[in-house]
């Protein structure tokens, strides 16, 4: 009966609420090591639970079915809930139903120089990683124990690195007289980088290999999971995506840079003047032919110039990509004697206006070359003989408009950065497409376009499999 059951001694409870209070702390103590800054950013599955939720509340009950949490279960959620309420670095919601962190995760720093190895814990028994962590925590606060294990069969090497949450643990356990024992026995510890030191002279490492040795020990680039890097990853995509590709110009030899402002324009000082490289006909008649000029050129010059002429005038420019020898302008002269059947001078510009003449050549061919990055593909559909426009396929003339395919000046795009190479023909030449208005030639190339883990996507905490995240 009830009644003769002997009763509690006095003496006995303070004793049994101490030992309730231990199991308490040691619950509390290893929830908040999975959501530590040393273990939650690089433990993939605890990750995704962190950030399933916009305010990165977990479910208790999920944790609590953790391997290492088994030892609790007995005493139920609501005893899992009264063990984390005390603590300072997690938080229980209202309904006693999830916990998270009071801060946000922070990347560890001198996670080496806190750390320490030590040897002589024998053979793995079960709970020994809880003994592992109770013995360390005498010594200051211990982030995490990691025991050390054989790649291929995962057998318990008898060593762990611990990582302390300070340098003044760190130098508590390593200055400790006397020093640590296990089982009666005197543990060989040392500092972790002591350890790399010593690991690295008995393999005669040097140089390079001595480097990625000490990587691989300290745990420097790891390929497991890691949040931050991820975050850094999927930061760049981003990047990439957001950002414009940027637009150059090969023009005479250099390469200018493209703004897109004003629908494309450069920087004046940017265009290095060639001196030499135009030639000025005088005395035409009124309708000078394209053709006229570029049909006899393309004899002597692998590319076709670029021709500057407004109907009804008498005089014009024509730039080539490079400064002309004197051959090459006693070419011009003598094939070129008569335009619109009237005899012309071809004489060399002067120098202020070669320089005024080559800038705009450049800026005609910044708003070429900016069209056809904005497009992808130029033309579109409609115009006069087809799709595109006059300069586009099917124009007047087939392929290219007047003129033919042939090319019309010499001014070319270079790769858009961030793209595949832009073709050479999206701006062979620097003209507007203005034509008669601005007097510049009508463009005969036909238009060609500009072709161009961050944090895991979380499943529903039901579907996931809970796993040991130590």
């Amino acid at each position: 009966m009830e009644d003769d059951l002997p009763a509690k001694r006095e003496d006995d409870l303070p004793a049994e609420r101490e030992e309730d209070q231990a199991e308490l702390q040691r619950a509390m103590r290893q929830i908040e090591f999975y959501f530590a800054d040393s273990n939650l950013p690089f433990d993939k599955f605890m990750w995704q639970l962190h950030t399933a939720h916009a305010e990165h509340w977990v479910p208790i009950k999920t944790v609590a079915s953790f391997k290492r949490m088994r030892e609790f279960q007995a005493h139920g959620l609501d005893w899992v809930t009264r063990a984390l309420r005390p603590s300072a670095e997690l938080e229980v919601d209202a309904e006693g139903v999830n916990v998270r962190r009071r801060t946000e995760v922070q990347e560890p720093k001198d996670q080496f120089e806190r750390s320490v190895y030590a040897k002589g814990f024998g053979e793995e028994v079960p709970g020994l990683q809880g003994r592992l962590e109770d013995f360390f925590n005498r010594y200051g606060k211990a982030n995490a124990v990691r025991m050390r294990r054989i790649d291929q069969t995962k057998d318990f090497k008898g060593s762990v690195f611990v990582e302390f949450a300070d340098y003044k643990s760190v130098a508590v356990f390593l200055d400790a007289d006397p020093k640590p024992i296990w089982d009666g026995k005197e543990l060989l510890i040392m500092s972790k980088q002591a350890y790399c030191d010593m690991k690295i002279k008995e393999k005669g490492l040097t140089g390079k290999a001595a480097a990625i040795r000490r990587q691989n020990i300290a745990g420097q680039g790891r390929k497991g999971f890691n949040a931050f890097r991820e975050m850094a990853e999927k930061g760049k995509d981003a990047g990439k995506k957001n950002k414009k590709p940027e637009i150059w110009l090969e023009f005479m030899g250099n390469k200018i840079r493209v703004h897109e402002e004003d629908g494309g324009s450069i920087k004046r000082e940017d265009v290095s003047y060639v001196k030499g490289a135009s030639l000025k006909f005088e005395g035409s008649g009124e309708d000078v032919s394209f053709d006229e000029i570029k049909g006899t050129l393309k004899e002597r010059f692998a590319r076709a110039p670029f021709v500057k002429y407004t109907r009804g005038e008498s005089s014009g420019l024509v730039g080539f990509d490079r400064a002309l020898t004197e051959d090459e302008i006693n070419f011009v002269k003598e094939n070129l004697k008569t335009l619109s059947a009237k005899e012309v001078t071809w004489t060399v510009p002067d120098e202020e206006d070669e320089k005024a003449f080559q800038v705009e050549r450049a800026e005609s061919a910044a708003k070429r070359a900016v069209s056809f990055s904005q497009r992808g593909r130029g033309g579109g559909r409609g115009g006069r003989g087809g799709r595109g426009d006059r300069g586009g396929r099917g124009g007047r003339g087939g392929r290219g408009g007047r003129g033919g395919s042939r090319r019309a000046g010499n001014d070319r795009p270079a790769k858009i950065e961030g793209t595949p190479a832009a073709s050479t023909s999206a701006a062979d030449d620097e003209q507007t497409g203005e034509k008669r208005k601005r007097a510049v030639e009508p463009d005969g190339g036909p238009h060609v376009g500009v072709r161009g883990e961050g944090v895991p996507t979380i499943q529903s905490a039901k579907k996931m499999k809970a796993e040991d995240s130590a």
